[in-house]
């Protein structure tokens, strides 16, 4: 069984293509009997993909903070796990993800993508890690890690360990070859 960590945002973004970027990946990890692993909130981008694979007849586990569960921004519909901080909800969602992947978001999203990336880039997982490009939406950053290999700073197979695509559904074929079944 794969278990589909997805990063995105609290906020619905500015155009209505993220929300229905969001919902295409919710329905897709649900029709492929996947689960959903997620921040746990009902708001944003967040409670689209939730929302979706629940939606879908899918299973979705929601991480949230205390603080902001305490705030009644966590999922109703979903199992839902509180946890003490942040550091314990990015460590409890790496733990039960078999592969990881980013819609758009804030500070919040890049926080951890980046640091599930960094892991493995350091050998801490072999778990796939994908970006799914909403109509170009990372296309700035995926142009700074390619500056950032050309400047020596990150190694070219290291890069490798990012998949990238524009629809849900290819991404998810994508990882489904990268993945190492648990």
């Amino acid at each position: 069984m794969h278990s589909i960590c997805v990063f995105c945002g609290a906020s619905p973004g500015s155009r209505p293509i993220y929300r229905e970027a969001a919902k295409a990946l919710g329905e897709a990890i649900a029709g492929r009997g996947w689960d959903l692993v997620w921040g746990g909130g009902r708001v944003g981008l967040m409670g689209t993909v939730a929302d979706a694979a629940l939606g879908a007849g899918g299973h979705a586990v929601g991480i949230i903070p205390g603080f902001l569960a305490q705030r009644e921004l966590a999922h109703t519909s979903a199992e839902i796990r509180v946890v003490d901080s942040m550091h314990a909800r990015k460590a409890d969602m790496a733990a039960r993800a078999t592969a990881f992947v980013m819609l758009p978001g804030g500070f919040g999203t890049m926080d951890e993508f980046f640091e599930i990336l960094t892991w493995a880039q350091l050998g801490i997982h072999n778990k796939p890690v994908g970006v799914l490009n909403v109509q170009g939406f990372f296309d700035p950053l995926i142009a700074l890690a390619q500056h950032m290999v050309k400047e020596g700073f990150v190694r070219p197979d290291h890069l490798e360990l990012l998949t990238v695509k524009h629809s849900a559904d290819a991404l998810l074929d994508a990882i489904a070859e990268r993945a190492i079944m648990p």
